[in-house]
C-alpha cells in the first residue's frame, strides 16, 4: 500500500521559514518523480515544485528563489524548504508521487499539511 505522509506545516509570520517533509512507503521511491502542490480555499490545486527521479527540479515562478525542493532516496523522503514566506503562500500543501510505466501513469497523494502565514 502506497503512503505519502507530510509533516512540518504550521503557522509562521511573514518573512519566516518552514521545511515540509514527505515520507513515502510502499513504492520504489527512487523511480518516482515527486512534487509539492498547494491549494488554498476557492483556488485550484497548483504545482509548487517538482523533482524528477534523476534529481532535476523545477519550481513555480511564484516561489522561485524562495522555495527549494529536494529528495533523499535512501530515506524515501522529499522536502520543501520554504523561506521568505508571505500570506499568499497560505495553503494546504500536498506531496505527490508520479511515475509513468508503459503509458500508464501511477499517481499518489498525501493527506496534506496546512501552512498559514500570518502576523
Amino acid at each position: 500500500q502506497v503512503q505519502l505522509v507530510e509533516s512540518g506545516g504550521g503557522q509562521v509570520q511573514p518573512g519566516g521559514s518552514l521545511r515540509l517533509s514527505c515520507a513515502a512507503s510502499g513504492v520504489i521511491f527512487s523511480t518516482y518523480a515527486m512534487g509539492w502542490y498547494r491549494q488554498s480555499p476557492g483556488k485550484q490545486r497548483e504545482l509548487v515544485a517538482a523533482i524528477s527521479s534523476g534529481g532535476s527540479t523545477n519550481h513555480a515562478d511564484s516561489v522561485k528563489g524562495r522555495f527549494t525542493i529536494s529528495r533523499d532516496n535512501a530515506k524515501k523522503m522529499v522536502y520543501l524548504q520554504m523561506s521568505s514566506l508571505n500570506p499568499e503562500d497560505t495553503a494546504v500543501y500536498y506531496c505527490n508521487a508520479k511515475r509513468d510505466v508503459g503509458g500508464t501513469q501511477y499517481m499518489y497523494w498525501g493527506q496534506g499539511t496546512q501552512v498559514t502565514v500570518s502576523s
